[in-house]
């Protein structure tokens, strides 16, 4: 089992000023560590789940650019770019370019979208989710033609591309992993089945309904005619390393459980990441106890 880290919030002790040297501290001690990826959120303002939208929040892409000059080996990504805020041949370009320059570590995170607040409040158009979803599939098919070399011109219905050219090509082969976030049953995980690398769910929608999400996605696969094992199945959780809060045999007991079910690449979130011990504690006792899952 893979185990990832997630950084969702930048409001720490030290305000404004200290936030550069505190997440270049999470970078290279999770690297040290042993965290296979390291993922931020592609948010313009904080999300309710985590804070008030006043609260500190870094653009995704120079955060990720800024991670790879002060690690060796994680991978990097967001979790996830919603489609309608980038054009997609902007993205796959920025995202080859954080796979050149990490030298071959970068994910393409991307999903439908859903905060019309920041939307509105930057500006950015917020379609409908229908057409969201068509977009995601035509900036899902962009990539691959990018990706490939190819540089026919792509004629969609959201999406107009005379000259798709990717130069350089990333160095991932045969290109940096594409996942989709959500659980959608009908829409998302098919085209998790028909364009993607990896799907990413959540933990706290507890083990039946994990359980119900893969074997849909397994269904689509069949459907496709595409192999279910060449997914990336990875979830998102949140956990607090702490005293008198949980403990790594906790998280190692998780693991197991999220394993049986199928879940090969946990990601987690933590409060207190910024305090580095828990990220040790990881390196020490859980990425080693759970490596083999």
């Amino acid at each position: 089992m893979r185990i990832g880290l997630q950084v969702p919030s930048f409001t720490w002790p030290g305000g404004t000023a200290e936030i550069g040297a505190r997440l270049a501290d999470i970078g290279r001690t999770a690297d040290d560590a042993g965290f296979y990826s390291l993922w931020v959120m592609d948010h313009f303002f904080q999300i309710g789940m985590v804070g008030p939208p006043e609260n500190a929040m870094l653009e995704g892409y120079s955060a990720l650019s800024f991670l790879a000059g002060v690690t060796k080996k994680v991978k990097l990504g967001t979790l996830v770019t919603g489609v309608h805020y980038r054009h997609p041949g902007v993205l796959v370009k920025t995202v080859t370019t954080l796979d050149v320059l990490s030298g071959g570590r970068a994910y393409l995170g991307i999903g439908a979208g859903w905060n019309e607040q920041e939307s509105r409040g930057l500006g950015v158009p917020f379609p409908p989710l229908k057409d969201r979803f068509e977009q995601l599939e035509e900036a899902l098919q962009i990539a691959h033609q990018m990706w490939k070399g190819d540089r026919s011109a792509f004629n969609g219905a959201h999406y107009q591309l005379t000259d798709p050219l990717s130069s350089p090509q990333p160095l991932a082969q045969p290109h940096p992993p594409i996942m989709i976030g959500g659980g959608g049953e009908q829409k998302t995980l098919r085209l998790v089945a028909q364009y993607a690398d990896a799907c990413n769910l959540f933990v706290r929608m507890g083990d039946d309904v994990l359980r119900k999400k893969l074997d849909i996605l397994r269904g689509h696969c069949e459907t496709l005619r595409r192999d279910y094992d060449a997914i990336e199945r990875t979830a998102l959780n949140t956990v607090n390393l702490a005293p008198g809060g949980t403990n790594a045999a906790d998280v190692i007991a998780q693991c197991k459980s999220l394993a049986a079910l199928g879940i090969q690449h946990v990601i987690f979130n933590m409060p207190n990441a910024h305090d580095l011990t828990p990220l040790e504690t990881f390196g020490r006792a859980i990425i080693p106890a759970v490596a083999e899952l």
